[in-house]
C-alpha cells in the first residue's frame, strides 16, 4: 500500500499532472494533500478553487485500495517523480508524471534515442528501424519506442538484439499487452529492458492515449528518429513533441513515389536532419562513440549452397518467409532450417512478421 495515496490523488477529477506536482511540492506527501483543509488548499499556487473543491469532496480510497491491490498481485513496480529511477529527461517538461507504472529496469540517467515511425511499415523502413536500433544499441544507446505495429516494434528488437537496452512507451496499462501478436517482445522487454506507462493497470489502449504517451517518447530521449511516416501519421505527432521539448528530430528520407513518405520527407524539407547510418545521430547529439565498440560491420562466415541461395536472394531486398519458399528451390521445412543457420550466423536478421533480411 505504498502508493496508496499517491493513487488517492491522481483519481481526483480535475487534478491532473500539474496540479498533482504542484500540491506535492506545497505539501510534501500526497496524504498531506489529500487531507488538508480548505484552508490550507486555498495556499496552493496555481490551484483552482474548482481543483480544491473536488479534493475536498472526492472518495478517492476505492481506486487506491483497487489499485494498491493490482499492483501488488502484479510484477510492475511504481517509480514516482522523487525517485532517483525517474527519468532525469522527463522532469523537464511541465506536465511529467506524478509516477510511472514499470516492468523492467530503468536508469534515471540513461542515454536514449527514440525511433518512431509507420504501422504500415514497408520492408525498407522495418530494415532500416531494425539497422539504426541495433547501431545505436552497440553503442550503448537505449531505444524507445511505443510498441506499436511495424517500425516500434522493429526499433525494440534491433536494439535487444543488438545486445542493448530498449524501453517501450505505453498507451495502456502495464498488464494490458497491446498489440497482442507482441506477447514475446513485451516479456523481452521486461526482461531486457523496460516497458513504463502513466495509464492505471487494466487500462485499454484508448485512441486518446496515444498522443499522450507519444509526449513521453520523446521527453525520454535525446533525439527523435522518425522513419516512415505519412502525412496524418501520429509520429508526426511525436516530432512535434520533441521540437517543443527542445529535442532534434532526426529522419531517414523515405521513396518519394510512397504516400507513407510524404510526412517523414516533409520533416527534411523543415529542416529535420536527414539520417542515413547511425553516425549521422551521434555525431548531431555529440554522442561519443564507445571507445572498445566498433561500428558493426558485416561478420565472417562460410555458406552451404542452400544458405548461399537464401542468402542471395536476400540480398535483393528483404523477404517474407512465404515469398523465400516460393523463389527458392527448398521445402518449407528446408527454408525455415536454413534461415536458422543464416540467423545463428549473422548474416541475415529476422524482421516482424517473419521477414527476414541481410543483417
Amino acid at each position: 500500500m505504498e502508493y496508496y495515496y499517491w493513487f488517492g490523488l491522481k483519481s481526483v477529477p480535475l487534478v491532473g499532472n500539474v496540479s498533482f506536482l504542484r500540491l506535492l511540492a506545497h505539501f510534501q506527501t500526497p496524504e498531506r494533500a489529500l487531507k488538508a483543509t480548505a484552508q490550507e488548499l486555498s495556499q496552493v499556487k496555481g490551484l483552482s478553487g474548482a481543483a480544491a473543491a473536488s479534493i475536498l469532496g472526492h472518495d478517492y480510497h476505492p481506486f487506491a485500495r483497487a489499485e494498491s491491490e493490482r499492483v501488488a498481485g502484479s510484477a510492475a513496480v511504481v517509480v514516482d517523480i522523487l525517485s532517483e529511477r525517474y527519468p532525469r529527461l522527463l522532469m523537464e517538461i511541465p506536465d511529467a508524471p506524478p509516477y510511472l507504472y514499470l516492468l523492467g529496469e530503468l536508469n534515471g540517467s540513461e542515454t536514449a534515442v527514440a525511433i518512431v515511425g509507420s504501422r504500415r511499415a514497408t520492408q525498407y523502413g522495418l530494415c532500416t528501424a531494425t539497422r539504426l536500433a541495433r547501431d545505436l544499441a552497440a553503442q550503448g544507446v537505449t531505444v524507445v519506442s511505443g510498441m506499436a505495429r511495424g517500425i516500434d516494434t522493429a526499433a525494440h528488437w534491433g536494439a535487444l538484439k543488438g545486445g542493448g537496452r530498449s524501453i517501450a512507451v505505453l498507451g495502456c496499462g502495464i498488464d494490458v499487452v497491446y498489440p497482442p501478436e507482441n506477447g514475446a517482445l513485451h516479456e523481452a522487454l521486461a526482461r531486457g529492458g523496460a516497458l513504463i506507462t502513466e495509464f492505471a493497470m487494466g487500462s485499454a489502449p484508448l485512441a486518446e492515449n496515444f498522443p499522450r504517451r507519444n509526449r513521453i517518447i520523446s521527453a525520454l530521449s535525446r533525439g527523435v528518429v522518425v522513419v516512415e511516416a505519412g502525412e496524418a501519421s501520429g509520429s508526426l505527432i511525436t516530432a512535434r513533441f520533441a521540437l517543443e521539448q527542445g529535442r532534434e528530430v532526426f529522419a531517414v528520407p523515405g521513396n518519394v513515389t510512397c504516400s507513407g513518405s510524404r510526412g517523414v520527407n516533409g520533416l527534411i524539407k523543415e529542416g529535420a536532419k536527414l539520417v542515413e547510418r547511425v553516425e549521422d545521430i551521434l555525431e548531431e547529439l555529440s554522442i561519443e562513440p564507445l571507445p572498445n565498440a566498433a561500428m558493426p560491420s558485416q561478420p565472417a562466415f562460410s555458406l552451404t549452397p542452400q544458405e548461399a541461395e537464401l542468402y542471395v536472394l536476400l540480398c535483393q531486398g528483404p523477404l517474407q518467409i512465404d515469398d523465400i519458399i516460393v523463389q527458392s528451390a527448398l521445402t518449407a521445412g528446408e527454408v525455415s532450417a536454413t534461415l536458422l543457420r543464416l540467423e545463428l550466423k549473422g548474416a541475415i536478421m529476422q524482421l516482424p512478421g517473419k521477414h527476414f533480411a541481410i543483417a
